[in-house]
């Protein structure tokens, strides 16, 4: 009997298993539209994949359930320096076999796949758009329907319409909403817009139909879901004028041009009353911006008043740039009123980078120039920070900025490259729960933040459940039981993201790490950083997170015991050239030679040049570290003789700004308690300052190395290695 009853069990299962089968739906991609640089499968079923614009690719498909997704690259070796799958926060890792990598997803997300730390306007990039199955086409009266294909013209609705693009509709041409009310646009097809301007000048911002993707003018009352915006040409994506009551929910915007400027993703000018949710934004400029009007150039034109500009609401979403900021308000000369805007529970995965005389951050608000206007009520709050510059840039010379609040803003692994500043007549400011890995900024230094303003900000801890955690082991190795705890917090649940992959719950977990490749796969000289994270939540749905850098170490450096008399700081070597990366430094000869406390040297009134610092580091306790390396020029860091990083290419700041951005690099080694060599290069042909080394191991957060830490021999220079 017990027998008939399994079979019956099992018989009754089957429509639930067949059930809860994921089912996956691919949008088919025009044979003129398809890439050659990727071909994915979803649960072994092909995916078309698209090119964007610039080097960037997408394909948009719709799951139920989990699926596993795999992706090879046609680039041989395209993957070998690592695989940076954002948001982080989903704790999504990789597994690499050549050029091919696979994942596993548990559900509809919008991904950013690239190389860990390529994501400027050159960066070869895929965007992945899981979505969920869209609703069925609408019935009714003034619906116009376009079916999967491709059409060359553009979408211009009357009032009252109702647009429906189906999966696989791609358009190539423009959405214009000009004086209409009442429209919708739904379903999931793609627009293209490849327009006339100028590719080496900003025509982007002016008004007129087939301009940009999305253009609408004194329209009122409009949904738009679904829609995937493609730019390929140097306008602004998304522009809205003097419109209201906009309502946009899984938009999917990507654009790239050559020129990497004046490619917004969205302009709400003299707009208001707006929402944007669960959407996807690549742009090459500002992601958001908010401006009372924009009539061009003239001094005319700048200083003419412009309406107010209210009531946005950004979340849910991702936002990426490959220059400028997430958000921008106000401009130097712009007189308008802004209020209530509120970017909430979404990911910055590229936030800027440079200046345009003003630093990029998530928030540029630049009022100079005699700028008027009050401008109130700016909140940012449930952000994670994945790769970004500054948080936060406000300057106003006149009245005023008032109640800016960060609440809740989670820098999940990066340092700040650039400090904060307040200018002006600002006050309200409040700093709250702003979280550097585990560590919460209390004051303008810890920020860091410059502040030139009659009051200065106010900061505050975690208004809900508080996260952070220890590790028993201060060193881990490849097989080695771990134990995490988390700090204890009245009644939360607790979620350990591990960054292999894996995940687990609970204030006490076990974990092991079976290889030294990293979260990114980018570990290298056998030690590997994951990024692992902690979230803790309550019944109210109150969240607070924590993030920790752990390498794991298969491989140790052994400390080099000092030769002799030793001096503090460190030995450098000035070269004199006129170079554009930085040189082979062992074929050149040095100029001026000198000792100094840090990475500091006086190059004698010589404008370009070189200089390599050399000495002995002391680790104070075995374990892996992990050093970030930051310049604008050019800089690499040479530890026992194994290069740990290098910043990229120079990358130079726009508007006629002087100098070059900030450029990031990171690398990891274990290493035993004790001095080790250690030798920076920096190139300086265009900027100004020092190059800076943070390190971070074992009960050491991210910090400056002090200079108590270096040490040199008491002999002639070293030679530069």
């Amino acid at each position: 009997m017990s027998r008939v009853r399994t079979l019956l069990a099992c018989i009754l299962a089957v429509p639930t298993l067949l059930q809860a089968a994921p089912h996956i739906y691919p949008v088919p991609v025009p044979q003129e539209l398809r890439s050659t640089a990727f071909t994915v499968t979803v649960n072994g079923k092909p995916v078309d994949v698209a090119h964007a614009a610039a080097s960037y690719d997408f394909a948009n498909f719709d799951i139920t359930g989990a699926v596993d997704i795999e992706i090879t690259a046609a680039e041989p070796g395209f993957w070998d320096h690592g695989v940076d799958i954002e948001p982080w926060r989903l704790g999504i890792r990789a597994q690499r076999t050549g050029q091919t990598i696979r994942f596993h997803l548990s559900g509809p997300a919008k991904l950013s796949i690239s190389r860990p730390r390529d994501f400027l306007n050159h960066a070869s990039m895929l965007f992945l758009f899981a979505g969920s199955p869209p609703p069925a086409p609408p019935k009714g009266p003034n619906i116009k329907t376009y079916s999967a294909g491709v059409y060359h013209e553009s979408l211009n609705p009357k009032t009252g319409d109702t647009l429906y693009l189906a999966p696989g509709a791609y358009i190539y041409g423009s959405l214009n909403l000009w004086r209409v009310d009442n429209v919708k646009v739904l379903g999931r097809g793609v627009i293209i817009y490849d327009g006339p301007q100028n590719p080496n000048d900003d025509d982007g911002w002016m008004q007129k139909p087939d301009w940009h993707c999305v253009d609408s003018l004194e329209a009122h009352h409009v949904e738009v879901d679904g829609l995937t915006c493609i730019l390929r040409s140097r306008t602004w994506s998304i522009q809205m004028k003097d419109s209201s009551d906009f309502t946009y929910d899984d938009l999917r915007v990507v654009g790239g041009n050559p020129g990497n400027a004046n490619q917004d993703g969205m302009d709400w000018v003299g707009s208001s009353n707006g929402v944007v949710r669960n959407s996807f934004f690549r742009a090459s400029d500002d992601v958001i911006a908010l401006m009372g009007n924009w009539d061009g150039y003239t001094e005319a034109d700048m200083l003419r008043p412009g309406k107010d500009v209210h009531d946005i609401l950004v979340e849910n979403s991702q936002l990426s740039t490959s220059i400028s900021n997430i958000v921008r308000a106000g401009w130097p000369q712009k007189i308008f009123n802004s209020r209530n805007f509120t970017l909430r529970n979404s990911d910055i995965l590229h936030a800027g980078i440079g200046a345009c005389i003003q630093t990029f951050g998530l928030i540029g608000f630049w009022g100079a120039k005699d700028a008027k206007g009050l401008h109130q009520n700016y909140t940012f709050e449930n952000l994670f920070l994945d790769n970004w510059y500054s948080l936060a840039q406000l300057e106003q010379e006149q009245p005023a900025l008032k109640n800016f609040t960060f609440r809740n803003i989670w820098a999940l692994d990066q340092p700040p490259m650039v400090e904060s500043n307040i200018k002006g007549d600002v006050s309200g400011v409040t700093f709250e729960n702003v979280k550097y890995g585990q560590r919460v900024a209390e004051n303008n230094a810890d920020l860091p933040l410059f502040v030139n303003a009659p009051e200065q900000p106010h900061y505050a801890p975690s208004p809900g459940p508080i996260a952070s955690f220890t590790l028993d082991k201060p060193i881990v190795a490849i097989n080695q039981d771990v134990i995490f705890t988390a700090n204890k917090s009245t009644n939360v649940a607790y979620t350990w993201y591990f960054g292999d992959g894996t995940t687990a719950q609970g204030r006490k977990v076990h974990h092991t790490y079976k290889d030294t490749d990293g979260s990114d796969l980018d570990g290298t000289n056998g030690a590997g950083r994951f990024r692992l994270l902690l979230q803790v939540k309550d019944e109210k749905g109150h969240e607070d997170w924590a993030a920790q850098g752990l390498v794991v170490v298969a491989k140790w450096q052994d400390a080099t015991p000092a030769a002799g008399p030793m001096l503090p700081g460190l030995a450098f070597q000035v070269y004199a050239g006129s170079w554009t990366e930085l040189p082979d430094l062992k074929k050149e000869t040095a100029v001026i030679t000198g000792e100094s406390p840090n990475l500091n040297a006086d190059a004698r009134g010589f404008e370009r040049y070189a200089v390599a610092w050399d000495g002995l580091l002391d680790i104070p306790a075995d374990g892996g570290y992990t050093f970030h390396l930051m310049d604008r020029d050019g800089a690499r860091l040479v530890l026992d003789g194994i290069e740990v990083a290098r910043t990229g290419a120079p990358f130079a700041n726009t508007c006629g700004s002087i100098g070059n951005a900030v450029r990031y690099d990171r690398g990891s080694l274990g290493l035993h308690a004790g001095l080790h060599t250690f030798h920076v290069e920096q190139l300086h042909n265009a900027s100004n300052g020092a190059p800076r080394v943070l390190w971070e191991g074992p009960s050491l957060p991210t910090a400056d190395i002090p200079s108590a830490a270096f040490t040199h021999p008491r002999q002639d220079i070293i030679t530069a290695r």
